[in-house]
């Protein structure tokens, strides 16, 4: 392993798989769930007419909650189901169950091609570690096993690109900065972020670009081992 690089981090949500069909299907079984358990109500046109205000309320009286997205939708659906005639106790009951089956289909994810090979790699020399603002939990899904670490940005109430999140799990996996690869698709959350704390970054985009901050760039996952390795020796210990 070389020894200018302890551990690489990496954004989950479209780097390291498309997200948008899994949260297709995740809001499908969320919303199959109510309509089965309470089928004379019209919650999803209620939803669609009331999320502006619903969210604004939320946010208004918990603010903190825009960083706690698994909360936060539960916390919707309750105050919906609340607002549709629903007693407290019977909304937070199908509140509960309604993430439950959000949740459980939120990590059936496809990855992208590569990527599975790129961490396999990776992790014969590195520690792994997923950072992600969603809440996705890398120990959910197929890729596992490469992890050693898994952080959400709802556990800590901050989000990428605030350094100090980035700081708080160099801390918690015992590296310094300047030990520290990220890779993200996000020019801002990731590459910013990273770089702003510290920390070396390649950007994953596969419609490519150009960027005055991003120590590398690759379109395609199978380019990533290469790329860390030419970055890890830049700059050895």
């Amino acid at each position: 392993m070389t020894a200018s690089v302890r551990l690489i981090t990496f954004d989950l949500d479209d780097t390291l798989w498309d997200v948008k069909p899994a949260l297709l299907a995740a809001d499908a079984a969320q919303w199959r769930y109510l309509t089965a358990r309470f089928p004379k109500e019209p919650l999803r046109e209620l939803a669609d007419q009331q999320a502006g205000t619903l969210r604004a309320e939320i946010l208004a009286e918990q603010p903190m909650l825009a960083h706690h997205i698994s909360q936060f939708r539960e916390t919707f659906i309750y105050r919906l189901l609340v607002r549709s005639g629903q007693s407290k106790t019977t909304a937070a009951e199908a509140a509960s169950e309604a993430f439950a089956a959000f949740y459980a289909e939120r990590h059936k994810v496809a990855l992208f091609e590569d990527a599975a090979t790129a961490l396999s790699t990776l992790s014969q020399d590195y520690l792994l570690g997923a950072l992600t603002n969603g809440n996705a939990d890398v120990r959910k899904t197929p890729i596992a096993s490469y992890f050693r670490y898994a952080w959400r940005a709802e556990e800590f109430g901050i989000s990428k690109p605030d350094t100090l999140l980035f700081h708080r799990v160099f801390e918690q996996a015992g590296v310094a900065a300047n030990e520290v690869i990220h890779v993200g698709d996000c020019h801002n959350n990731d590459v910013a972020g990273a770089v702003a704390a510290g920390a070396k970054a390649v950007w994953f985009s596969p419609d490519g670009g150009t960027s005055d901050i991003a120590d590398a760039i690759v379109t395609r996952l199978a380019d990533l081992p290469s790329a860390i390795e030419a970055l890890a020796r830049t700059n050895p210990l």
